[in-house]
């Protein structure tokens, strides 16, 4: 049993500023794309590859029926999750036991998609390795790329991404409209100096500034920031300094390739003391942040605080040798950390010392101050980040709780050349990082079992990237390798609930190898390991590592871990069909009920898993009995997803006892809350039941849209349903008596309209009975589930209809609930723009945001979507 989180944002990039013409570029790219199956853009740093990538995929992106996806490897070191990383771009959910890459490439066969693979050069063999894989077995996937280094297959068609074109600083400027260097900067200077443009009296300056910097974009673009305390001549002349002291004489000597790290040099010594420390600590973070990550990673100093391996459960709070006592714990995903946590500051520290030299400028010079003198307190941080995003440095983005920062891929990396440098800094960080990430999943474990689902789902979303640098770094450090197995079983909700069980297993596989000693981590890592084994149908395996764990538990004396593993033990033992067995173990541990310290999630569970065994025997009253205790008990603590789960099986039951009526109502709200906390798994087998219920109730139309899009689900999951016997018996019922009760040109187009719906389209389309039109379906409501008819006829709320909430449980801003009302009204950019007297580029921003909060890829999902929630 596991689900899928809300997908990261795998759609093309959303601009944020406006766009220099590479009208050349951009027609190039298209018409190899239109003749080739494979694109590389080379070029150096910072000349805007990423962008132009995103250009060309958004050109074509009619072209593909199935959509433009974009993976996103910036953030990722670890070659073998390169496949796993694509798989997420694409929406797959792989539960089958083929390995990786070949189960992507079986998922997306008869597929028409365009996937752009940015920032592969440091995983080069790897991408070419995907990359080959789907060229040779797929017909209709096309792959852009963008690498300063070409992945070097046959197939491969390279277009040379190039500075942008300069002026000559002493020819004619009459039409520097024509230079997009020169419009780059005016652009960028304005953002800084309202008013400013292009004139007869500074168009040679900046020509000359743009023709310094080789017409590189990210440089020219650092340098328009200055604008804010220095004119264009005076940009100028102190670059030319700049410049001279890497030559030893004239600046024209720089060599091109050097040009972006002189520039990145210049902005750094710009920076003050703090700024450049602050920048330096940041680079550890592989992925966007948000305030209380930075602060946790930046502050404090470089000294190494106790080792976590040394850690007893009495000294280090949420990271103790076990985890999380749940039952009865306080605690959520935005606990603050044990006293004296943050940053690695313990309480009562100095504040930071004076950086500056007086100027304001942290004394210009190469170096940063001395690490082991340096402590940084929380609102050092938070000054640090303003002063870098004012100069561009970081780059500001919403997410889904907030504010996020990010740092350019390149200075990102020369941050931490510069950590590097420092004696003790980078190990420092990294383990405030690892430590920060620690805690954190920690007190989403916590609270997982209760309302907060979405928000903690979409949060760990967030810091992927940051979660994999914590793992890698624990289990590549000397010393560190325990508090690695500890983060990758604190994580074990986020592997098994949220869909990435392939993911964990790596992780896990990885951690248990390095900590072969008996301890409670590796009790827990074991029976997680055998879970997630099960989950990709690797049962024999499974149930030897929940046997494993469940041995060192009892050897350890430990009652939560014991029953963790039995949970994982039962339930394979389900799936490999001893219904006997397995019953009798889940009624004694439904009977014992939840030990101290188990988790409620597992407790749960048992319950789902003691109802499908009774379903299965035929003994539906008893399993009803059961579902409703477990039902009560999931509405206490405002769960989803358990409750999603249990909703499913009193449908089953309800199916057993021919109840049709009943089995509908649950299976809808089951979809309800399944679609909420984005378990793709759960919706797919649910879909399958109201298809059987619609078969079973003579709504042979409905049954057939609901075949075509279930399939359309499984087809990300398992295409043949795991081999199921039950699974698949049911489908082919439901198939053979709606093809039999409707003509075949009839059950083909029902069914060809059910596999054209994206997910939440499905969701909506199976919630609503189209027997009673007055229904009004609200898809995802804000806790809990929507207002719904029950089957006596009664109404009964358990949440709030035609809230604004989104299906990952972030809020649109009123303007962004304007704005979908009229893409639902099917208004175009240009119409939401006069309707609602705003920029175009204004309302094409809206209209980005609202697909990137609800994870979707165009405008008519935004349009279903408003639809549901009505």
């Amino acid at each position: 049993m596991g689900g899928s989180a809300p997908r990261r944002d795998h759609r093309l990039p959303v601009e944020t500023t406006s766009f220099v013409d590479r009208r050349g570029e951009l027609a190039a790219g298209r018409e190899l794309l239109a003749r080739t199956r494979l694109v590389t853009l080379t070029g150096p740093g910072g000349v805007g590859k990423t962008r132009l990538a995103a250009r060309i995929a958004a050109a074509v992106r009619r072209t593909f029926p199935d959509g433009v996806r974009c993976v996103h490897l910036s953030g990722l070191d670890d070659p073998q999750l390169v496949p796993l990383a694509a798989a997420d771009a694409l929406d797959l959910h792989d539960h089958s036991a083929r390995p990786p890459l070949q189960a992507l490439v079986e998922r997306v066969r008869d597929r028409r998609l365009l996937l752009l693979i940015d920032n592969c050069e440091h995983l080069l063999p790897a991408c070419a390795e995907l990359a080959a894989a789907l060229l040779h077995g797929t017909a209709g996937v096309r792959i852009l790329a963008t690498s300063r280094h070409r992945l070097g297959l046959t197939e491969e068609h390279l277009l040379d991404v190039r500075p942008l074109p300069v002026p000559d600083p002493d020819g004619d400027l009459s039409a520097p409209e024509g230079y997009p260097a020169l419009a780059l900067f005016a652009d960028r200077a304005a953002a800084v100096v309202p008013g400013f443009r292009l004139t007869a009296a500074n168009r040679t300056a900046v020509a000359r500034l743009c023709h310094r910097l080789d017409g590189l974009p990210l440089a020219i673009e650092l340098a328009a920031v200055r604008m804010r305390v220095l004119d264009v001549d005076q940009l100028l002349d102190r670059l030319d300094d700049r410049y001279r002291l890497l030559t030893g004489g004239s600046p024209a000597a720089l060599p091109r390739h050097q040009t972006l790290r002189a520039a990145v040099d210049w902005s750094h010594e710009l920076c003050t003391g703090r700024e450049r420390l602050v920048w330096a600590r940041l680079s550890v973070l592989a992925g966007s942040f948000d305030l209380e990550t930075a602060e946790a990673v930046c502050a404090g100093g470089a000294s190494r605080p106790p080792a976590p391996d040394a850690l007893g459960a009495s000294e280090a709070g949420l990271l103790a040798d076990r985890v999380g006592r749940w039952e009865g714990e306080a605690g959520g995903p935005g606990a603050e950390p044990p006293a004296g946590f943050r940053g690695g500051a313990p309480d009562g520290v100095e504040g930071a010392e004076p950086l500056e030299d007086g100027t304001g400028r942290g004394g210009g010079g190469d170096e940063l101050p001395a690490a082991t003198t340096t402590r940084l307190q929380p609102h050092d941080v938070l000054d640090a980040i303003a002063g870098l995003v004012d100069k561009s440095v970081l780059s500001r983005e919403s997410g889904p709780d907030g504010t996020r920062y990010r740092l350019l891929d390149t200075l990102r990396h020369y941050g931490l050349d510069r950590l590097r440098r420092l004696s003790g800094e980078e190990p420092a960080a990294r383990r405030r990082q690892r430590d920060w990430m620690l805690h954190r999943a920690a007190a989403c474990e916590s609270a997982w079992f209760g309302p907060g689902q979405r928000a903690i789902v979409a949060r760990l979303r967030a810091d992927q990237d940051n979660l994999r640098t914590a793992l890698d770094f624990s289990l590549t450090t000397p010393g560190e390798r325990l508090p690695g197995l500890r983060l990758a079983g604190t994580l074990w909700f986020y592997w098994h609930a949220c869909g990435a069980p392939r993911e964990g297993r790596h992780w896990l596989d990885r951690a248990l190898a390095a900590n072969p000693e008996p301890a409670p981590e590796r009790a827990r890592g074991l029976w997680i390991a055998g879970l997630l084994a099960a989950a990709t149908h690797d049962l024999t395996a499974g149930l030897a590592l929940a046997r494993d764990a469940h041995a060192l538990a009892r050897d350890l004396d430990d009652e939560a871990e014991a029953a963790h593993a039995a949970y994982a033990i039962g339930v394979i033992t389900l799936f490999l069909g001893d219904l006997p067995t397995a019953l009798e173990h889940f009624e004694a541990s439904v009977a014992r009920g939840p030990v101290p310290g188990q988790h409620l999630s597992l407790y749960g569970l048992d319950q789902v898993e003691l109802a499908c065994a009774l379903g299965f025997l035929g003994e539906a009253d008893r399993a009803v009995e059961v579902c409703e205790r477990a039902r009560r008990m999931c509405e206490g603590h405002g769960e989803e997803w358990v409750h999603s789960y249990v909703l499913r099986m009193l449908a089953l039951a309800h199916t057993v006892q021919r109840d049709w009526r009943r089995a509908e109502h649950h299976a809808r709200q089951a979809l309800r809350l399944k679609l909420a906390v984005h378990d793709v798994l759960g919706i797919a087998l649910t879909l399958d039941l109201l298809a059987h219920v619609a078969t079973e109730t003579r709504a042979h139309e409905r049954a057939a849209v609901l075949l075509g899009a279930a399939d359309r689900t499984w087809s990300g999951i398992d295409r043949d349903r795991w081999g199921s016997a039950a699974l698949n018996a049911t489908r082919h019922d439901s198939e053979t008596r709606t093809r039999e009760a409707l003509n075949g040109p009839a059950f083909q187009r029902a069914y060809e309209h059910g596999t054209r719906l994206g997910l939440t389209e499905t969701v909506a389309y199976a919630v609503t009975d189209d027997r009673r039109p007055k229904a009004t379906p609200n898809v995802a409501g804000a806790e809990g589930t929507a207002d719904t008819a029950d089957p006596t006829g009664a109404r009964r709320t358990n949440g709030r209809p035609g809230s604004p909430h989104l299906t990952t449980g972030v809020h649109l801003t009123r303007r962004e609930a304007e704005v979908a009302e009229l893409v639902a009204q099917g208004l175009a950019n240009q119409q939401i723009a006069d309707r609602l007297v705003i920029a175009r580029r204004t309302a094409e921003g809206h209209v980005e945001r609202i697909l990137g909060k609800l994870g979707f890829s165009n405008r008519s999902q935004i349009a279903a979507w408003v639809a549901a929630q009505r």
